[in-house]
């Protein structure tokens, strides 16, 4: 349930969250199927415009062109695609608008393969999960 609240629903899905005390207990509860931390300006730039597809009357609409951002989020004063990672990088007033209209980024899974899937709920054991800090 919690990484529905998340919008996790798939394996490999990656989302943007602004960092408050609710938020921290829900990654505390699924930390072990997770993995979360801090994106840098150059990650949040090439997400968004790689894999970044806007939501569109319940539809995944391609982020093509900046009408699209326009028409979505005008009223919010987010026009265009910089607008919207300076947004998200920087965590400012209209964070939630901008994260809700993105569709969760699909995301390819790791190159090598994950270090270590496999440990016990209560393990404190290595591996890909948990915070990238």
């Amino acid at each position: 349930k919690v990484l529905q609240l998340l919008r996790l629903k798939q394996l490999h899905n990656g989302v943007f969250l602004k960092v408050n005390k609710p938020i921290l207990n829900m990654l505390k509860l699924v930390q072990p199927y997770v993995t979360y931390g801090y994106p840098s300006l150059k990650t949040v730039r090439e997400l968004v415009y790689k894999r970044g597809y806007g939501k569109v009357n319940k539809q995944r609409i391609p982020l093509s062109s900046n009408e699209i951002i326009s028409d979505a989020l005008g009223k919010e004063g987010v026009h265009g695609m910089e607008d919207m990672v300076h947004e998200l990088y920087t965590a400012g007033p209209k964070f939630k608008q901008v994260s809700n209209f993105l569709w969760p980024f699909k995301l390819s899974a790791p190159k090598g393969g994950f270090i270590c899937k496999r440990h016990g709920f209560c393990e404190q054991r290595g591996g890909d999960w948990g915070n990238r800090e």
